[in-house]
């Protein structure tokens, strides 16, 4: 049972992204009205999924950093070349 729940743990969003997929384009190809919506319904939420995993984050731990440290004269701590 431990190597089903594995399984479904790492395949199961993947497999119902590539149904959702595959019944869109099913869908869009021969079905008007009501698949029309479908299509779109079920080919935007794999669209919207990539996109919101790709959109750029920063970490939390950069988040709250400083980007230039300065020392009590209010300079940077780099040497001048």
């Amino acid at each position: 049972m431990n190597k089903h729940r594995r399984f479904w743990a790492l395949w199961g969003w993947p497999i119902v992204m590539g149904v959702l997929s595959t019944t869109g384009l099913l869908t869009a190809l021969v079905s008007d009205t009501w698949g029309d919506w479908w299509s779109w319904a079920a080919l935007g939420v794999p669209v919207a999924v990539m996109g919101w995993y790709s959109w750029p984050r920063r970490s939390p731990a950069t988040a709250h950093a400083v980007t230039s440290p300065t020392d009590a004269s209010g300079t940077s701590g780099a040497s001048p070349r």
